[in-house]
């Protein structure tokens, strides 16, 4: 018999041994065990190895081993906290559907994030391999950030700026980590708590969250898939007086809505009369299918546009690098608020964000993704034409990762986000995406994510889901 299968079969033994003896027995020595069981003492340590992994037995160092004790958990009481900390406040949930994590099992039309194959890891690995081989990794980058990757996301913008419009320097650029990271600042920065702040609803759940955090007084004016009506702007100005504007004009999330050329002018003008600023979260810059909107920031000549990019969706989530564009006083207000809360971004991820965007390969990964996504939105179109009739797509996003879907309204949202998840399909419930009330029932469904060839399945899913609940 080969000593694998001695040790095996001393195992077996021991653990009915264990499970015969009261907790906190000691077993017999080795010496007992190899003269019982006719095994060599490698045998023994073996078996003895085998049940310590597995939690059966521990071993006291100079006493012996021993069967392991069960030790209940002892019971905390946490309740002070909730006198501690007072009344939460908050609206949106505290894991949002989009940031749940992919079951390989599911089909996820939730995700916020592009699949792995629609990101160039091709570029990033390289890009990572280098930074940690260079002073990034050890250094403390600028508090503002590294010159090269300021002066890249000033060179960005300048490039699409038309003639006569005052451009953006690298010193008007400040890093920070990621998006979120730059909408709290922004927020802070610009409202400050108990101050009125007009947001677009529904909108990006990461900006109502941050607008929570801030402590704003958030004023939603409605916008559909032609963004928000100009007139309505201007007159929530007047009426709260208040100094900022948060929107994404380009591919808005969740509706996909791109202002057009009209639309962008008059709100930018009710911003301007307002002596407001206008926070332009651009955060779909990287991902048009039929549209390459020109940012609003490439329009202001007197310091109103604070653009917002950011490179976490586009390059990888683990590089959580952004930038805020703002000039004058603006600016200054940003940069003393990161340092009061991140003091700086991690200069091996600036560098490996700067490696990316300025290989020659970016800009041919742009145009395949590109590319990619326009298949993807049109395969998930047209399955939920062919098998989920009763789900409407009120218009096409030109660009962005997501469709922007109604249900019928006699049917109970939360029950068709349930069953779907019963039968293996995870969607986001579009009352997520709200700052007030929600206006109607809404699925956000992601076409960015893997798994694009189970989109048929996916709606065949959904459709059987509402019938259940109508």
């Amino acid at each position: 018999m080969s000593n694998g299968s001695s040790s095996e079969r001393l195992t077996t033994a021991l653990r009915a041994w264990i499970a015969a003896a009261p907790p906190g027995s000691k077993l017999p020595s080795t010496r007992a065990l190899v003269a019982e069981h006719r095994v060599g003492p490698v045998t023994v340590q073996q078996a003895l190895r085998s049940l310590t992994a597995a939690g059966a037995i521990e071993t006291r160092p100079g006493v012996g081993t021993f069967t392991r004790i069960a030790r209940a958990p002892r019971p905390v009481d946490l309740g002070w906290q909730t006198a501690a900390l007072g009344a939460a406040g908050r609206r949106t949930p505290a894991a949002p559907t989009a940031l749940l994590p992919s079951d390989s099992e599911a089909i996820g039309l939730h995700s916020g994030y592009p699949a792995r194959e629609l990101l160039p890891e091709r570029l990033v690995r390289p890009a990572l391999a280098r930074a940690s081989r260079s002073e990034s990794l050890m250094g403390r980058p600028p508090i503002a950030g590294l010159p090269e990757l300021r002066s890249w996301f000033a060179e960005e913008l300048a490039a699409v700026t038309p003639a006569g419009v005052g451009t953006v320097s690298a010193r008007d650029v400040v890093v920070t980590p990621g998006s979120q990271g730059a909408l709290l600042t922004a927020f802070r920065a610009l409202v400050g708590a108990g101050r009125p702040l007009v947001m677009e609803s529904p909108t990006y759940w990461g900006a109502i969250l941050a607008a929570e955090q801030a402590g704003v007084d958030v004023v939603p004016v409605p916008s559909g898939p032609a963004g928000p009506d100009p007139d309505m702007v201007r007159r929530v100005f007047a009426e709260t007086g208040a100094r900022a504007f948060y929107a994404q004009p380009a591919f808005a999330s969740p509706t996909g809505a791109v202002w057009d050329e009209e639309r962008a002018a008059a709100i930018l003008g009710a911003v301007r009369e307002a002596g407001a600023f206008l926070i332009e979260d651009d955060y779909a810059h990287d991902f048009g299918i039929d549209a390459a909107p020109v940012p609003l920031a490439t329009r202001d000549d007197g310091g109103h546009v604070v653009y917002i990019r950011s490179l976490s969706k586009s390059v990888a989530p683990a590089v959580r690098v952004a930038a805020v564009i703002a000039r004058g006083p603006a600016r200054d207000r940003i940069l003393a608020d990161t340092q009061a809360d991140a003091m700086y971004v991690s200069g091996a991820l600036q560098a490996v964000a700067l490696d990316v965007v300025t290989a020659p390969a970016w800009r041919t990964h742009l145009r395949r993704l590109g590319r990619q996504l326009g298949d993807r939105r049109d395969l998930l179109l047209r399955s939920l034409h062919e098998h989920a009739p009763a789900v409407a797509v009120d218009a096409v996003p030109r660009g962005g990762l997501a469709l922007w879907a109604r249900l019928p309204d006699d049917v109970e949202l939360g029950a068709v986000v349930e069953n779907c998840r019963r039968s293996g399909l995870v969607v986001g419930p579009g009352d997520e995406w709200f700052p007030a009330e929600p206006t109607g029932n809404h699925l956000r469904l992601a076409y960015a994510g893997p798994q694009a060839e189970r989109f048929p399945e996916a709606a065949r899913i959904l459709q059987a889901a509402i019938t259940r609940t109508a």
